[in-house]
């Protein structure tokens, strides 16, 4: 029993013969008749009583009818679940983000989102690029924007979408003066974030493997989770923070806080990933398109600064 046998049986039914169902269908009649028989042979018994005028229901048929009826509507309100998702017009989206998107974009790529697709639920996640990276390896989430390296073999790696210059921020002026290389942070008052991710945060990784080097280890005086927060602890003169311009203009810190790049360069570089395993669905794919307009624009308004 197919679910192809339910809807031409129901069909036959409608349309009283086969000759009318087969044209309403678009097949030959034979083509009906043979699939009308499988399905008589799959259940043992005959279906309909043909008749000269019109097709009726036997027992065995009057019993499959309210079956076959159910087990069509299910498949057909499955079929426009998923189109809906497809389209657009439901569902749910997942996706995760870097712990401060919601300084740069999130509020704004969200209302636009609602805006052009009301139907759509969305469910942003994540506070750190590891954190993201896991749980799209997990399928909790379909995908995410991540600082790079992400060396998984799990996941899909895009093209670089954003990046920004680290440097070395400080309200004290004479701390902010010379070279700032690893021996230079090794001997800095270090306020670091990401605390519950310090072994996976892209940038401590790179601060760590350069201490290594050197044979010691990079120990901060102030350990906090968020951003925000080391911030406003640099600001208040108990440490120094590294982050980028952009993040220092963003939370309005510039005017208290000043920035010099570390040597050697070093960038956050951003990209999307998903699991090479699963194709993106519609709703993952137009967040995407949206988040790289509005990581353009923010590009574009800190261009002058790094």
């Amino acid at each position: 029993m197919t679910l192809q046998q339910l809807h031409y049986f129901l069909t036959a039914l409608e349309y009283g013969t086969l000759s009318r169902a087969a044209e309403y269908l678009q097949i030959s009649q034979p083509s009906l008749s043979e699939q009308i028989l499988r399905l008589e042979q799959s259940v043992g018994t005959h279906l309909f009583i043909r008749t000269n005028r019109r097709l009726l229901l036997t027992e065995a048929g009057l019993r499959l009818l309210p079956h076959a009826k159910a087990t069509t509507m299910a498949a057909q309100k499955g079929h426009e679940a998923v189109q809906s998702v497809r389209e657009l017009r439901g569902g749910v989206a997942s996706f995760g983000t870097f712990g401060s998107a919601h300084h740069y974009f999130l509020p704004d790529l969200i209302e636009e989102c609602r805006y052009l697709h009301p139907e759509l639920r969305l469910r942003i996640a994540g506070t750190n690029s590891s954190e993201v990276a896991q749980a799209v390896i997990d399928g909790e989430i379909e995908a995410g924007l991540v600082m790079l390296p992400v060396n998984d073999k799990n996941l899909l790696v895009s093209e670089p979408v954003w990046s920004a210059q680290v440097g070395y921020i400080s309200a004290d002026p004479q701390r902010l003066i010379g070279r700032k290389d690893i021996n230079a942070l090794m001997e800095a008052p270090l306020i670091l974030t990401e605390a519950r991710w310090c072994n996976g945060d892209p940038i401590r990784k790179i601060l760590n493997q350069l201490a290594q080097q050197l044979g010691t280890t990079l120990e901060p005086v102030i350990e906090v989770e968020h951003q925000s927060t080391g911030f406003e602890l640099a600001a208040r003169g108990l440490g120094d923070v590294i982050a980028t311009r952009p993040i220092l203009h963003h939370l309005g810190y510039q005017d208290r806080l000043g920035w010099v790049a570390l040597e050697p360069p070093l960038l956050e570089v951003f990209a999307f990933i998903h699991r090479a395993d699963t194709a993106l669905s519609a709703a993952a794919r137009e967040l995407m398109q949206l988040m790289r307009k509005h990581l353009t624009l923010i590009q574009q308004r800190y261009s002058h600064l790094d």
